[in-house]
């Protein structure tokens, strides 16, 4: 029960770390350490499916893109503009029911008993793909040609001569 306490400690600690800092690149890094601790968090709740799809598509992929962007566009103070009253009074609000909801969490957390499963095994891998492939074949198999499709027509859309397509 420590560590997760001591991960949750971090999570708070480097996602407060995300928002404060003034530099977009470390404000990634920061964001991308706040992903591995969820990554750690999935492991103690023995979901770990959700552990390497974090660690490899938000850890690995996103994020990484998002460092490369912020290192490609070179913010300066004098790039960014100034921002208007409405853009910062929706900031106050979002901040306010931010607010909210972590009251409500800690108030949930005061007066409830622990959470037992009924089946401990319901985040592994394995359990994952026998409900997928049994249960939920056809939506599988649906969304996989929806992807492909979509492949195909960007591929069609990145053409350099639009008249052949």
């Amino acid at each position: 029960m420590s560590v997760f306490y001591f991960v949750a400690f971090l999570s708070i600690f480097f996602a407060l770390m995300t928002i404060f800092t003034k530099n977009p690149v470390h404000s990634v890094l920061y964001l991308v350490i706040t992903f591995f601790t969820f990554t750690v968090h999935y492991i103690l709740l023995n979901a770990q499916f959700l552990a390497v799809v974090n660690f490899i598509v938000y850890m690995g992929a996103i994020m990484v893109l998002f460092l490369f962007v912020l290192m490609l566009l070179n913010l300066n103070k004098d790039t960014e503009p100034l921002k208007s009253n409405l853009v910062k009074f929706m900031s106050v609000i979002a901040g306010m029911c931010l607010l909210v909801t972590l009251a409500g969490s800690f108030r949930v957390l005061e007066s409830s008993e622990p959470i037992v499963l009924k089946n401990p095994d319901i985040g592994l891998v394995s359990n994952l793909g026998k409900v997928l492939f049994s249960d939920f074949l056809l939506p599988f198999e649906i969304s996989s040609i929806l992807l492909l499709t979509a492949m195909v027509g960007a591929v069609l859309l990145a053409k350099n001569d639009p008249k052949k397509i």
